[in-house]
């Protein structure tokens, strides 16, 4: 894992040091560590307290009641105490595992109580920093080539921590932009491997999606400092695209498992979600924005578990629409009207075109020649009236050096080689035919 140069706004989870300081409950305690010592076959206390994140003073009570109902027994182990004993279970033991596996086969660190959570989400987002200077706005998005009066809207955008609709043709960094919100957020947050509600769990911590790090001071103070109930990750961001269902933004209940799945929305928190080609997904853009309506403002949601029971989830992502699409024919001034910022990506001016085109042959290591681009767009784009888009320089390099690399000429780019790759990426209606070299048509 990675270390932070920064540190989480809000004090990282210290861990409990009794089972009421969990919040959890005994019965809850005592099935996983039956699930673990049943999945494992035998382990030391230590090691069964790395396994289900708590500290041996939480679990050994746990593992002498079980001990008293014969249903697991010590293997040996050192004198110094019990979490260097190895623990096994009986047959009863055993048969009581796979009792608690038939209600849930949830088995990894234990959850954490919605209520903690909540707690610690309002502490981050009361602490987390919302002053982003010009320059640090620059910094994070110097990777792109973007105006500096669409850098001057996105920099009190993130600010205010309000939702951002992006929109504008395609191909001009729309998302590219939206992920580089997310470098301005900085620092990380602690994320629960799972939740607990009435006995009920619901996995949020998704290793596909969340990008751990070690916590500072680690080493210093021992892993016994922290609640290992919790991953410290980076700030996440969360993209989803035209496989967005309605489905997706409420609580999934599998009953294989007997666990939820927390929803998109919860994953992103603390972070950024993208809602990328908006007005493509599998449901109506105005039922999507109805779902979020209220929680985009009142920053909590009400998510409904399979009893019917409701909970108030925290809502704390920072959500970035992105389209290509005109608003106008996917939501209505109403609530256009609750998303306070509002960018449009136009298309490059020839000049930033021919910037990007620059820095997408450095990341090749390619030679760069500015003539080459410039005769380019005055025999090729002009003529069949085709407009710069952010992503066109990328993609005809790459076009271009596969057709280098198919006729066995050097990884370079030459005219004629930049305009049959053109050629083949873009559809010509216009017929206009385009010869000499780049060298005649410069000069």
């Amino acid at each position: 894992m990675d270390r932070p140069e920064e540190f989480s706004p809000a004090p990282f989870p210290i861990a409990p040091a009794t089972l009421a300081d969990t919040g959890l409950s005994s019965d809850l305690v005592t099935g996983l560590v039956l699930k673990a010592l049943h999945l494992a076959g035998e382990a030391t206390g230590h090691e069964l307290s790395k396994r289900i994140g708590l500290v041996f003073g939480v679990i050994g009570p746990v593992l002498e009641s079980l001990k008293g109902q014969q249903l697991c027994e010590i293997m040996g182990g050192a004198v110094i105490g019990g979490a260097s004993y190895r623990y096994r279970l009986s047959d009863a033991g055993h048969r009581r595992a796979v009792a608690y596996l038939e209600r849930s086969d949830y088995s990894g660190p234990a959850p954490v109580t919605l209520q903690q959570y909540r707690r610690y989400m309002d502490e981050f987002m009361r602490l987390a920093p919302r002053a982003a200077t010009r320059q640090q706005v620059r910094d994070a998005f110097s990777h792109l080539v973007i105006d500096q009066s669409v850098l001057d809207q996105l920099g009190p955008a993130v600010n205010s921590g309000h939702s951002i609709f992006i929109y504008g043709p395609p191909g001009n960094g729309k998302s590219a932009m939206a992920k580089g919100v997310r470098r301005l957020l900085g620092g990380v947050i602690a994320i629960p491997h799972a939740l607990e509600v009435d006995g009920q769990i619901i996995r949020l911590f998704d290793a596909s999606v969340h990008e751990p790090v070690a916590p500072p001071g680690l080493d210093k103070y021992g892993v016994d400092r922290y609640d290992l109930r919790w991953v410290v990750c980076k700030r996440p961001l969360i993209s989803v695209g035209g496989e967005l269902t309605l489905e997706a933004l409420g609580l999934r209940y599998n009953p294989g498992s007997g666990v939820y799945r927390a929803p998109v929305q919860a994953l992103a928190n603390g972070g950024v979600l993208l809602i990328d080609d908006f007005g493509r997904q599998r449901c109506p853009p105005r039922e999507l924005l109805n779902w979020w309506m209220v929680p985009l403002e009142s920053r909590v949601e009400y998510l409904m578990l399979q009893s019917g029971e409701k909970l108030e989830m925290p809502f704390a992502a920072l959500v970035i629409f992105s389209t290509n699409l005109r608003p106008a024919d996917l939501v209505d001034e109403a609530f256009l009207r609750r998303i306070q910022y509002k960018i449009y990506a136009e298309n490059p001016t020839p000049d930033a075109y021919i910037r990007i085109f620059e820095r997408c042959c450095q990341e090749r290591g390619i030679p760069f020649e500015r003539p080459m681009v410039e005769a380019l767009i005055g025999s090729f784009y002009r003529p069949r009236r085709i407009e710069l888009r952010a992503c066109q320089p990328r993609d005809l390099i790459n076009q271009t050096l596969m057709l280098a690399s198919y006729y066995g000429q050097p990884k370079q780019l030459t005219f004629e080689l930049l305009l049959a790759a053109s050629a083949s990426y873009f559809v010509d209606t216009s017929q206009v035919e385009t010869t000499g070299s780049w060298a005649s048509i410069a000069s």
